[in-house]
């Protein structure tokens, strides 16, 4: 069965309609270039080759496919994003909100770990497939236009407007919070079989949040910061994607740990992409934080100690300055 098909018969067989991608209509798009190409080729075959190169670039399907997926992938990454930060956001509540919850309905204490799994697997499946989708129909565009390259660039340009579900940190987080609710569940029998496996793995010491699914497609997402090169501690995610301990982010945003990294000036830059105002957006890592914590208890003890000390001095050096400025001096 070709993934188009399968694609549609996932999104269709959903309770509700969900954003997805308009995978037939991207289609119908790339094939009517595709004959406008051929047509023109035939036209042109003794012209030199690099103005046969030229045809391959289509104005026409430029203006219609892009707008077209960009509207699509936004709609999916703002219904994913929004959907997570709720599902996480009712697992984190504690003391009386979480009482509350379980009274308004929205949380039964019996099956709540049942339930919680169940919908944060459904999430990250419905955000790999219209990742695989979007990735499919590029490839296809590419295809078409032979000497093109538009498809591959648009994925950096995906990223830099963060409509890109792969860097999506809530996608991370729900990932961290599968394990941990699957692994600290006290009857983890009644807990539903999944196809899906998700695990946090080491190769060579090096840390890898990893998804396995449909037997098939696979998604690492490396967790050694590229400040420290170490794993990740208090973990944030940049708008960018790209992962950093919350001190190092500090450091590379030039701001201390007690301005925080939202009073980050948009100058700043990601250590590892280089692009800019990745920083106001940044979101902390709570699931992640738990996983890697429980899984390297031994590293995890020794980096608090190191970044406790290191945090009283800042905080030290903060207000000692306030005080100055205070005082005038």
């Amino acid at each position: 069965m070709k993934f188009c098909k399968k694609y549609q018969e996932y999104m269709l067989g959903k309770a509700q309609k969900l954003p997805g991608v308009g995978c037939q209509k991207l289609k119908k798009i790339l094939k009517n270039c595709r004959i406008s190409v051929l047509s023109q080729e035939d036209l042109h075959r003794d012209e030199a080759p690099e103005i046969q190169r030229c045809l391959h670039h289509c104005p026409v399907c430029d203006a219609k496919f892009f707008p077209s997926l960009v509207n699509d992938m936004s709609a999916v990454v703002s219904y994913f994003n929004e959907r997570a930060q709720k599902l996480l956001k009712l697992h984190q509540a504690a003391g009386f909100r979480k009482y509350l919850n379980w009274f308004n309905g929205k949380l039964r204490r019996s099956q709540s770990d049942v339930s919680l799994i169940e919908e944060g697997k459904d999430l990250v499946i419905y955000a790999l497939i219209n990742a695989i989708a979007i990735q499919k129909l590029l490839k296809k565009y590419d295809k078409i236009h032979n000497c093109c390259k538009q498809g591959t660039a648009f994925k950096s340009q995906a990223q830099s407007m963060q409509i890109e579900i792969l860097q999506s940190p809530w996608l991370r987080e729900l990932m961290a919070f599968n394990i941990n609710l699957r692994e600290t569940s006290v009857n983890s029998s009644t807990l539903p079989e999944s196809s899906e496996t998700y695990y946090l793995r080491f190769s060579d010491g090096k840390p890898s949040l990893s998804c396995e699914l449909f037997d098939a497609v696979k998604l690492d997402i490396d967790l050694t910061c590229p400040v420290c090169l170490e794993t990740v501690f208090d973990p944030v995610s940049l708008t960018c994607g790209h992962i950093l301990c919350q001190m190092c982010a500090c450091s590379a945003a030039s701001v201390t740990i007690v301005d925080g990294l939202k009073s980050a000036e948009s100058k700043e830059k990601c250590p590892l992409c280089r692009q800019a105002g990745v920083y106001k957006g940044v979101v902390h890592m709570t699931e992640l934080s738990i996983l890697i914590g429980r899984s390297c208890p031994e590293y995890w003890e020794k980096r608090l100690k190191m970044e406790r000390k290191e945090r009283v001095r800042q905080a030290k050096e903060y207000w000692e300055s306030q005080c100055r400025a205070f005082a005038g001096i």
